[in-house]
């Protein structure tokens, strides 16, 4: 049974839900699960969000599209919103924010269709996460919109336990400072796994499914 636990804090009016024990996600073992559900899916929560982050990127930095990961696209609308709110500043014609999600191929590599192209080619692209652990995944997205020619705006997420991926800095609602303890091990070197200790759910950006 896994028990979430809601964290409060000043800086965001949507709580950081999260559970304790011993989790598994494709890169790597986790001692702290994080559950964005609601943020991604509830509007309340996801406008919360969006304005909680949007000051790390409103005043010095050019976004002309928000790229989201792990269904993010209504945290990643609103967060256009905020942005395109503020006065702030696009370069593409349109003087907007495109916003739009990655398809992959059959062997997990990002890729984008001919019409997606142009919102990425030439394009300052925010990367937006729901939750990052190793920032494996974001580093891919950077090679991946470089390959397509775009340029990094910047990286978010909700919640992240690392401070850069692929050398940029992340900005965060929540930090590895708001979960003290927090651990990501690769899975050969698992604590709890040495310890016979069991899997208590497989975690993706979806959600878990219980053991």
């Amino acid at each position: 049974m896994i028990k979430l636990m809601d964290l409060k804090s000043k800086h965001c009016a949507a709580p950081l839900r999260y559970a304790q024990g011993h989790f598994a996600t494709n890169h790597s073992h986790i001692n702290y699960y994080v559950d964005i559900t609601y943020h991604k899916t509830r509007l309340s929560e996801a406008k919360a969000v969006a304005k909680a982050l949007v000051k790390s990127f409103e005043t010095n930095t050019i976004v002309d599209t928000i790229l989201c990961l792990d269904g993010t696209a209504v945290i990643g609308t609103c967060l256009a919103e905020e942005l395109t709110k503020g006065g702030f500043m696009s370069i593409n014609r349109h003087q907007t924010i495109y916003v739009v999600e990655p398809e992959y191929n059959a062997n997990s590599q990002m890729i984008f269709r001919d019409n997606i192209k142009p919102m990425i080619r030439g394009k300052h692209v925010l990367v937006l996460m729901a939750s990052m652990t190793t920032g494996f995944t974001a580093k891919r997205s950077i090679e991946a919109i470089g390959y397509y020619g775009g340029f990094i705006a910047g990286v978010a997420a909700m919640y992240s336990a690392v401070q850069e991926t692929g050398g940029y800095p992340v900005a965060s609602v929540y930090s590895l400072g708001d979960l003290p303890g927090y651990q990501s091990y690769d899975f050969r070197e698992c604590p709890y796994c040495k310890a016979g200790q069991p899997i208590d759910a497989l975690v993706n950006s979806f959600g878990y499914s219980a053991l």
